[in-house]
């Protein structure tokens, strides 16, 4: 089944089920919603219905949600490309009931869709529970009839979702696939707990069915909702490796043309083991680069914007471990534009602007990456005369704050060499370098008002041209010095 096809698929299954389809809401978060950077999770649009603080129009929706998952509580970075399931960027099939069905209704329909509507065997699902949903067990196991050997308990880090520190939050029932060889020798209870929830790749989470019925407070006290809500999240690229028997995420259609332009643009083959994690980083990173800047972020130094400039160095970074030594990434945007182009036409409409930015980032960090690299490589020489394998803070700020190296970049580049960093010094030097920033901006004050009240103590009139031309001529009025804010004027 075609990657469109699935995802068709779920949004009519549902919309048999009276739900509305919806359209994705921007990878952005709300501004006024202090607990996100990103949209992780399909149920943050409807953050504040759950809160009572909006009237849903309708009962039930569904829709394809852009999701990022790379702050915050819920952080995938460090395994992307390391795994085949983990990514920055994924869409999360999802449906919503607001105070209408419950727990009943949407057990029984995730177990129709699964097993009847897409065929999956129901011998490689299992399902894990709260320890202590009894409701949810009986359920499972007397109205779907799933075995009791699999339904799995776990506890609140494995089955109490919560999007973030804060807000609506419950327990969930979460579906999991089994990938392995059904004819092997009986695994034991232990075996799949072990494997479900685990770090074993054989069994996969595919889909979770929470149960929102709490909110958390800034205190972690939990407080019951008014109205309890379904709020369900499967990730698309996994069930998509599934209905198509893939081993991996990146083995399905959804990448596959992706890779193919690593491929082109490297000249090295993703069938060779040794290409693997980086080509994976690659094709995952530049779809969450190219959504955020789509939906209204660019690359900066603060907030999203320094996410999204250092998920580009990462990627750019990988590229060169490929043998690719210049600027590549914006190349790939055409090609994930057309693929995605059905579903999110945006990305076609702006691809030509997304290549633009992405291309001067990366221009503008090719020619620092080799002089940080070359310094790096001579304090690893160094440590590595004196038996060492940890370099300081100190000099992992050095590489953040003259060579624009993020911190998991230098990781990264000190793992291949077995180093290590310390991260605690590492965040006590960018601590007291902003602390002195934010004295020196109190010191100096030279922010857009200064500059406008002095164009007005002058008497000089100035002329915005941004929309007509990109260039012009320009005089220099005056040079302001740090010292008693003295002024020089031409």
């Amino acid at each position: 089944m075609h990657s469109n096809e699935i995802r068709k698929s779920f949004l009519n299954f549902f919309k048999n089920k009276n739900h509305q389809i919806v359209p994705s809401e921007s990878v952005i978060a709300d501004g006024e919603d202090k607990s996100l950077m990103f949209i992780n999770a399909g149920m943050n649009p409807f953050k504040n219905i759950f809160l009572g603080l909006e009237q849903s129009p309708v009962k039930r929706v569904c829709n394809s949600q852009k999701c990022i998952r790379i702050s915050g509580k819920h952080n995938d970075l460090e395994e992307v490309g390391l795994d085949t399931y983990h990514h920055t960027f994924f869409e999360m099939l999802g449906n919503w009931s607001f105070a209408d069905y419950y727990k009943k209704e949407i057990i029984l329909w995730s177990w129709e869709l699964l097993t009847q509507v897409w065929k999956i065997d129901p011998e490689r699902l299992f399902v894990s529970i709260y320890h202590d949903d009894d409701e949810a067990y009986y359920i499972w196991r007397d109205e779907v009839g799933v075995e009791e050997k699999r339904i799995l308990k776990f506890g609140g880090k494995e089955n109490f979702w919560e999007m973030a520190e804060t807000g609506p939050c419950g327990p969930c029932s979460e579906i999991h696939y089994d990938k392995g060889d059904l004819g092997t020798q009986e695994e034991t209870y232990q075996d799949k707990i072990l494997g479900v929830n685990g770090k074993n790749e054989r069994y996969i989470e595919i889909w979770n069915l929470v149960f929102i019925q709490y909110n958390r407070n800034e205190s972690g006290d939990l407080s019951p909702l008014k109205n309890k809500f379904i709020d369900t999240g499967m990730g698309f690229e996994r069930i998509a490796a599934v209905l198509q028997n893939k081993e991996s995420n990146y083995e399905t259609d959804i990448f596959a043309e992706l890779i193919a332009k690593v491929e082109s643009l490297s000249g090295k083959k993703y069938s060779d083991q040794k290409n693997q994690v980086a080509i994976r980083v690659i094709v995952d990173h530049i779809r969450m680069i190219s959504f955020s800047i789509v939906d209204g972020e660019i690359p900066s130094n603060e907030g999203r914007g320094y996410v999204i400039r250092r998920v580009i160095r990462r990627a750019f970074r990988y590229g060169t471990t490929l043998g690719i030594n210049k600027p590549f990434l914006h190349e790939i945007v055409k090609t994930l534009a057309e693929k995605m182009k059905d579903s999110y036409p945006s990305l076609l409409e702006q691809k030509e602007r997304v290549s633009k930015i992405i291309f001067h980032e990366e221009q503008s960090f090719a020619i620092t990456l080799e002089k940080g690299t070359q310094l790096l490589k001579n304090i690893l020489a160094q440590k590595k005369q004196n038996n060492e394998n940890k370099i300081t803070g100190k000099e992992a700020f050095t590489l953040y704050d003259t060579y624009g190296f993020p911190l998991d970049l230098t990781k990264l580049i000190l793992a291949e060499s077995n180093f290590t960093v310390s991260e605690e010094d590492f965040q006590k030097e960018l601590i007291r370098q902003r602390q002195q920033s934010s004295k020196q901006a109190k010191k100096t004050n030279y922010d857009v008002g200064s500059v406008a009240e002095l164009l007005k103590e002058l008497k000089i009139n100035t002329e915005y041209l941004g929309e007509q031309q990109k260039e012009t001529r320009a005089k220099c009025i005056a040079v302001i010095g740090e010292k008693n804010r003295e002024k020089k004027f031409f």
